[in-house]
């Protein structure tokens, strides 16, 4: 019987058990984007993780929406996580980068001179955002245009190139928690006329379109992908049918064969069930065509519904998030039923060691 502590391959990536690092946004790199020693650090501590997912990572200078996030666009990115794919492997652990483009939550003292965010709808965020200046209200978006696309997926595809070359064992795009790719999703925001709007098949285009080319460049066993579909994170309304829409992503991105689709149930870092949805309907469309493909929950689980889960059959692996910034040693915590250490939430956002590499670990057990 399978565990969430068995081995498990996720595409063309072995993982030593079923538990998953969730990404998770830290705001701590260093100019230019880039990952210095404390993420070194930080990734190395919690390799014992079936598969560590990075924070989300920018695809380009436009894609950033937030203070100090990392890229992996530039030379100098690339480098930076080299030294981390180093330390995680050589502790053992699997690790891949989530691919990021913020669309409209983003501000203007955070991009190129002269840009404004871009989105699938010339319609402003009501929400904030993190700058140099604190929190602050996001900047207005411009629509993008049809003749803009091909280039952001070209940035895409580039992106999982430089991952790899990175040493990453894959990546994640992130279309999910009202960013980009789901900007063009829903119809709560898409009001776009041409082949990107409208109907369902053309909202899910360059999601669909961006998967191919991550596909076409680095393989589908080494591509994951992220979806939230009723989350209302970052302002961004419900579908008008969910169910109908996400069904259709989940059944064109089937045959792909990717290494998995990551879920987060209900509302992100919220309520499970703030609004009705079958999850294991989409589980059931996508395993019907691409069986061996794993399907990752996410969202408030804690180790008796992780345990559970993964017992029943419901999902293989089972990604944590705010446990993980607390506990480096996460997955001997949960093997063991140990106390987990609390999170600082004053320190989840930016600063250096503290609330980041500090954490304690349990101690050896006794011989």
């Amino acid at each position: 019987m399978h565990t969430l502590f068995t081995p498990f391959r996720a595409g063309d990536i072995t993982l030593a058990n079923r538990i998953v690092m969730a990404p998770l946004t830290r705001n701590r790199a260093l100019p230019g984007r880039v990952p210095g020693d404390l993420q070194v650090e930080y990734y190395r501590q919690r390799a014992s993780a079936g598969l560590i997912v990075t924070e989300a990572s920018q695809i380009s200078p436009e894609g950033q929406g937030y203070l100090d996030t990392p890229g992996i666009y530039s030379r100098e990115q690339v480098a930076g996580w080299r030294r981390v794919t180093d330390a995680v492997h050589a502790a053992g652990g699997r690790i891949v980068i989530q691919l990021w483009h913020v669309g409209r939550i983003s501000h203007v003292s955070l991009l190129p001179e002269g840009m404004v965010p871009v989105s699938s709808s010339a319609r402003a965020a009501n929400t904030k955002t993190y700058t140099a200046k604190g929190f602050e209200a996001v900047s207005a978006p411009r629509a993008l245009r049809t003749d803009e696309l091909p280039r952001l997926i070209a940035e895409y595809r580039a992106a999982a190139r430089n991952a790899i070359e990175a040493g990453f064992d894959g990546v994640e795009v992130h279309g999910a928690n009202g960013y980009l790719l789901e900007q063009f999703l829903r119809d709560s925001l898409n009001d776009r006329t041409d082949a990107y709007g409208g109907s369902v098949a053309n909202r899910a285009r360059l999601l669909l379109e961006v998967m191919d080319a991550v596909v076409a460049e680095i393989g589908a066993g080494r591509t994951g992908l992220r979806l939230s579909p009723v989350t209302p994170a970052n302002d961004l309304g419900q579908d008008s049918d969910a169910q109908a829409l996400y069904g259709h992503v989940v059944e064109r991105l089937a045959p792909l064969k990717l290494a998995y689709l990551h879920l987060i149930e209900g509302a992100t870092g919220g309520p499970r069930d703030a609004v009705p949805f079958d999850f294991d309907a989409l589980r059931r469309i996508y395993k019907r065509e691409h069986p061996a493909g794993a399907w990752m929950v996410n969202n408030g689980y804690d180790r008796a519904m992780a345990l559970g889960v993964v017992a029943r059959g419901a999902a293989d692996l089972v990604a944590f998030g705010k446990p993980f910034i607390a506990n480096p040693d996460l997955v001997r915590r949960l093997r063991e039923d140990a106390p987990l250490n609390e999170a600082k939430r004053e320190t989840f956002y930016g600063g250096g060691s503290a609330g980041y590499t500090d954490y304690p670990a349990l101690e050896p057990a006794a011989a």
